[in-house]
């Protein structure tokens, strides 16, 4: 686990260590354990390492093989680099460390640019061939892992974070109309390849990109997600995939123990985070450390779920640690977490994470998380409606899109206004082949998208500002894609992740399942007081803002007419998403 970066010439100049030492001084908090950075003419990689597998000095990056003639960074875990690297012993490979990093070098060299259909696990990796002088570019399969990438006067830069690449300057920095519309409607979602800037964009998921040092171009799909059923799973019964999830979930699992340091579980009392301790619990892990979070309630709102983490942690004997967060740290830690997105997130539990991975980077360098859940096992209100939709789209824009299209237009500025993207961009991904019914569109959309650039990236650059790795076991690949072929009314009964439900009654007290839906709680960031509100109308009434013109000024003053008014069907505010890509844009000097 780690950040990384590169420049990739292709005007026959020598990639530029000084950019790559701006740019890797960026990653630092990713991997306070070491640092690298290797030119080889036309190409330099950089890395910031933290130590989770060989926590020797054999296994830093970037790594050089001169006898495979191969160097490599890479970013993440592979899960199965055992099994592979017996795999590439039997081959006739041999190994100078014992960690994942140079099963990968060995593993291309082995199989080619195919190698990374047998990787299990979360990364994103480059490698340079010497000889060729062509370099791969390559991003896991759900995208666990970021990877953005630049054009540059004469070539390309890459990195695992937007901040890092502007170190490097020379990219432009203006707003991206239709990144723009995607923010306001889809939930502050900008779908690969694009970013909220035009000069920088992502690497999709399940996605492999090669260049050749003249700057010739291939990208290839290696991976997708189909959300259909096997002839083999036509008449299967509940209680069948019931027992099949239950399998994959305790492989998945035991997967994300492998570390050479000890893991911990990011508990939140929910369904998803309970499931994984218990679990962990089956596979005799003791004294387990768990963390959660809370903070202040605002009105009737809640701000902790504490009584549920309380009965998980008690029931299997974790090593508990509540972390009661006051108002007055929330407001200070806003501004650093806002420091530390790669791009502008909306939801409020950004700052919640941070404050936690803060305490749990602390005591371990490695945690388990319950994300993805929700998407992979259909655990959301929007899916039920669509159950019986004649025309899906409208179904599913109705209640997950923040804005209608006219209510963008009446938002932005003129010179951003265009057709319905958004819109079109759910068309299209439902019209696509491999998802026979609108809930199986939407959970595949929902898997493939909303999942990668929200909660996901949101786990990734608020854990990793602290040095910390969190694992994800609801996105190993085979459970995500044994649930999409779990027939709809199996997944969505009941309130939602019926399945998983019914799973997790043979591990876990039915009291934290049959509990209503519940989240990090921030209500501070939902219904804007005091200090809160006086930022975002700063941000938003600043001269920035104003010579920027993102909003139209009649809008923004619409939205300070009454704030607590101004809420999204997901239950989020409007003041606060135009605020944050305002806020976000100054801190990264924009």
């Amino acid at each position: 686990m780690c950040g990384i970066c590169g420049e990739i010439r292709f005007d026959g100049a020598v990639a530029s260590a000084a950019v790559l030492e701006r740019m890797t001084q960026q990653l630092a908090p990713r991997g306070p354990d070491g640092a690298g950075i290797v030119v080889r003419n036309h190409c330099g990689f950089g890395q910031r390492r933290l130590q989770i597998f060989d926590l020797s000095e054999r296994a830093q990056q970037p790594m050089v093989d001169s006898a495979l003639g191969l160097t490599l960074v890479h970013n993440g875990s592979v899960y199965n680099y055992l099994e592979l690297r017996a795999e590439l012993e039997a081959l006739g490979y041999r190994f100078f460390s014992d960690g994942d990093t140079e099963v990968l070098l060995k593993a291309y060299h082995a199989w080619g640019d195919r190698f990374v259909e047998r990787l299990g696990g979360m990364f994103a990796l480059a490698i340079l061939e010497r000889d060729s002088g062509r370099v791969v570019l390559a991003r896991d399969r759900l995208g666990i892992k970021p990877l953005y990438v630049a054009e540059v006067p004469g070539g390309l830069r890459f990195s695992s974070t937007v901040p890092s690449l502007l170190a490097g300057g020379e990219i432009p920095t203006d707003i991206d109309p239709t990144a723009l519309h995607h923010y306001l409607t889809f939930h502050s979602v900008v779908p690969a390849p694009r970013t909220i800037l035009t000069g920088i964009r992502k690497v999709p998921p399940g996605s492999i990109l090669t260049f050749g040092p003249d700057g010739a171009r291939a990208e290839r799909r290696y991976w997708d997600l189909r959300c259909e059923r096997r002839p083999e799973d036509e008449g299967r019964s509940l209680p069948e995939w019931r027992e099949m999830v239950l399998d994959a979930l305790r492989a998945s699992v035991r997967r994300r123990l492998i570390a050479d340091v000890e893991v911990g579980v990011l508990l939140s009392g929910g369904l998803d985070s309970s499931l994984v301790v218990g679990l962990l619990a089956e596979e005799g892990a003791h004294g387990l450390k768990t963390f959660s979070v809370g903070f202040e309630s605002v009105g009737d709102e809640a701000g902790d779920e504490f009584c549920y983490s309380d009965i998980i942690a008690k029931c299997f004997g974790t090593n508990h640690r509540r972390i009661f967060v006051r108002s007055d740290r929330l407001y200070p830690a806003l501004a650093k977490s806002i420091a530390a997105m790669s791009e502008p997130m909306v939801s409020h539990d950004v700052v919640a994470f941070y404050l936690l991975s803060e305490e749990v980077s602390s005591h371990v360098k490695v945690v388990q998380s319950g994300q993805g859940a929700d998407e992979v096992f259909g655990g959301y209100h929007w899916y039920p409606p669509l159950l019986d939709a004649s025309d899906p789209v409208p179904a599913y824009a109705a209640a997950f899109f923040d804005r209608d299209h006219e209510e963008v237009l009446a938002a932005v500025d003129a010179r951003f206004a265009g057709p319905d993207v958004s819109r079109q961009l759910v068309a299209e991904h439902f019209a696509r082949p491999g998802a026979p019914t609108p809930v199986d569109q939407a959970l595949r959309l929902d898997t493939t998208v909303m999942l990668v650039d929200d909660p996901v990236k949101r786990v990734d650059n608020m854990t990793m500002a602290w040095g910390l790795e969190a694992r994800v076991p609801f996105l190993d690949h085979e459970l995500v894609e044994l649930a999409a072929r779990i027939p709809p009314r199996f997944k969505i009964a009941d309130g939602g992740k019926y399945v998983l439900k019914e799973a997790g009654r043979r591990v876990i007290p039915s009291a934290v399942i049959d509990r209503p839906k519940g989240y990090f709680p921030v209500p501070a960031l939902k219904y804007l007081r005091g200090p809160f509100l006086d930022l975002a109308r700063d941000a938003l009434h600043s001269a920035r803002a104003r010579e920027r013109r993102v909003f139209q000024q009649s809008y923004v003053e619409r939205l300070f007419e009454a704030p607590d008014e101004q809420i999204t069907p997901l239950r989020g505010s409007k003041v606060w998403q135009c605020a944050l890509l305002e806020i976000w844009l100054q801190t990264h000097g924009l």
